[in-house]
C-alpha cells in the first residue's frame, strides 16, 4: 500500500506456530535508492522482493535496511538480505541493539524456558524434522553486521527526512521513526492496531512496559497524520488526539 509519495507499507501473512501473523515492513524510496525497515520473519526474502517490485521499487534499489529492534519477526530475513545483495547494503539499527542483532548476545527474549515453550505450542501434526529445524532457528537466530548507528533525533536525509525517536520499552533500544514529508510515524511495536484502535504496546511482549509506556510521550511532539504499526497495520484516525490519550494512561 502506497501511504504517500516515496513511503509504502508492505503486508506479509506468515504461518508462525499453528497461527498466521501479519506483519507490516515499511520501505522509502526515492531517486536515491530505497530503505527497508525491518525485514521480517526468516525465509521472507523472496516475498519482500515481490512486495517491493509490486511498488515498481526493483530489489537492486535497496540501498539502506533499518532494523528497529532485536526480535526475530524484525531481523529474520537480514542475513538473507545481506548475502544476496548486489551491492553492499548499509545495515542501522541503535547502539544498543547492535549487539544483539550481531549476534554477539542472545537475543533478550529468546530463553531456555522461553524456547521450550515455543516448541511445545507447536501443532501436533508438526513433523519431527520440522520441530527440529524450528529448536534450531531459535537456538542460533538470524544476524548481520550493523554498520550505522541510530542515535536519538538523527534526521536521516532521504526521501523528504525520516527522524529517528528512540522509544525505549519494547526491547531496550527500540526506535520509531518518524517520515516528515507524509506526517507518518512508523511505530514499530511502540504501539499495536486491533480491532480498528490504536492501541499501546503489548505488556507481555515488553521487556519494560513501565518504559515502553513512557516512550510514547516522545510522540506528542510530532505532527502525526499516520502510523505504521508492524503489528496491525495503518492507523489515520485523529492519530494526535489517540497518541495523547495513550501516552496519559495510567500503567
Amino acid at each position: 500500500m502506497q501511504i504517500a509519495n516515496g513511503i509504502y507499507m508492505l503486508e506479509l501473512s506468515v504461518p508462525v506456530m499453528g497461527r498466521i501473523d501479519v506483519i507490516h515492513p515499511t520501505l522509502f524510496s526515492d531517486e536515491e535508492g530505497a530503505i527497508l525497515v525491518d525485514t521480517g520473519y526468516p525465509g521472507l526474502l523472496p516475498r519482500i522482493q515481490n512486495a517491493m517490485e509490486d511498488h515498481n521499487v526493483p530489489s537492486h534499489h535497496l540501498k539502506t535496511i533499518i532494523i528497529t529492534h532485536q526480535d526475530i519477526d524484525h531481523i529474520g530475513s537480514l542475513p538473507d538480505f545481506i548475502s544476496k545483495s548486489p551491492q553492499k547494503l548499509d545495515i542501522l539499527a541503535s547502539e544498543i541493539e547492535k549487539p544483539y542483532i550481531q549476534g554477539e548476545k542472545m537475543l533478550i527474549k529468546i530463553t531456555p524456558e522461553s524456547i521450550e515453550q515455543a516448541v511445545a505450542s507447536l501443532p501436533a501434526d508438526i513433523s519431527p524434522e520440522w520441530r527440529k529445524a524450528f529448536r534450531s532457528a531459535l537456538e542460533n537466530p538470524p544476524k548481520g553486521p550493523v554498520n550505522g548507528i541510530l542515535e536519538d533525533g538523527l534526521e536521516l536525509a532521504n526521501c523528504g527526512g525520516i527522524i529517528v525517536i528512540h522509544t525505549p520499552g519494547h526491547t531496550p533500544g527500540h526506535v520509531s521513526l518518524y517520515h516528515k514529508q507524509s506526517k507518518t510515524l512508523i511505530a514499530a511495536d511502540a504501539l499495536v492496531v486491533s480491532g480498528g484502535q490504536l492501541l499501546g504496546p503489548i505488556p507481555e511482549y515488553s521487556v519494560n512496559y513501565a518504559l515502553a509506556m513512557q516512550s510514547l510521550k516522545k510522540f506528542i511532539e510530532y505532527d502525526i497524520e499516520a502510523v505504521i504499526c508492524y503489528h496491525g497495520g495503518l492507523y489515520t484516525d485523529n492519530v494526535n488526539q489517540r497518541i495523547a490519550e495513550l501516552a496519559a494512561s495510567p500503567i
